[in-house]
């Protein structure tokens, strides 16, 4: 894929508009919206025995790795960390795969890199995983901040001095080489035209589960908001309330929206809660 092709390092933002970070403890990945930072930049190696195989290692040398771990005991997802392995194998290769502006990065077995939404503890976890919903979950923008000068020198020459190495870094504001769609471009204006909504998910007693989520909302109505949460939670038949402030008793959205793009807080009711049952 000519992205990578094309490029030294590369910074990967999900569909959350968050980025892909190397964790410092050197073994874990996650989401963050903060690009700048050190833990967000990748390397990019070729694996010369494919056309189309790239290994990518953090700021911590290390390789991101599809491991065999589910990330959730009976649950769906295996853990995407950071790793070291003794021999390179299949585990630390991804296969680019474009799709429109975006790319989706394909395991040797078949499965996406995804970023997962939703409250803790899928909040912010990355995963590998074949999705049956949120298709969109498994692509990223592609933003290269290093160019490989030399496309035909496929790996960094082990000779080269990792500080001669760092002046060939570009700033992170130079967007000629930011490969992301059009409205992408336009996101750090967006931060305006929407609202932040804060959600609690209630449990099957109808009481209120204390992890909360939150996502930038640029819809108008209440039918675009439970669309969103649907897609953020990934449950079906929801309904979406607030509490009243007096009695503390949740009601159901069924009108306009607060005016001026207000920040929210809702409690997201599935159809098998009791409190959906009282509506």
């Amino acid at each position: 894929m000519e992205y990578f092709q094309r490029a030294k390092a590369v910074r990967l933002r999900s569909h959350h508009h968050k980025y892909l970070l190397a964790d410092e403890d050197g073994e874990h990945v996650s989401q963050d919206r903060q690009g700048t930072v050190k833990n967000a930049r990748w390397t990019v190696e070729f694996d010369d025995d494919y056309d189309n195989v790239i290994r990518l290692k953090s700021c911590y040398g290390r390789y991101l790795t599809a491991s065999g771990d589910p990330h959730l005991l009976g649950a769906t997802g295996q853990k995407v960390i950071q790793s070291v392995p003794r021999r390179i194998d299949s585990s630390v290769n991804w296969e680019p795969i474009q799709e429109g502006p975006k790319a989706r990065l394909k395991t040797r077995y078949g499965q996406y890199l995804r970023a997962n939404g939703g409250v803790y503890p899928w909040r912010n976890s990355v995963t590998h995983d074949i999705p049956h919903r949120h298709h969109n979950w498994i692509l990223w923008d592609v933003e290269v901040v290093e160019v490989n000068l030399d496309p035909r020198q496929r790996r960094s020459d082990p000779s080269v001095d990792e500080d001669e190495d760092e002046d060939l870094d570009l700033d992170f504001s130079d967007s000629t080489f930011h490969l992301t769609s059009a409205s992408d471009l336009n996101f750090g204006s967006s931060l305006n035209e929407g609202r932040l909504i804060y959600y609690k998910l209630a449990d099957d007693d109808g009481g209120v589960i204390d992890a909360e989520g939150s996502f930038l909302f640029k819809g108008t109505t209440v039918e675009d908001l439970t669309e969103n949460l649907e897609e953020e939670t990934e449950l079906e038949n929801i309904t979406v309330c607030s509490r009243n402030p007096l009695n503390g008793r949740l009601y159901p959205l069924r009108l306009a929206l607060p005016p001026n793009n207000t920040t929210m807080h809702v409690i997201v009711v599935p159809a098998t809660s009791q409190a959906a049952k009282n509506f």
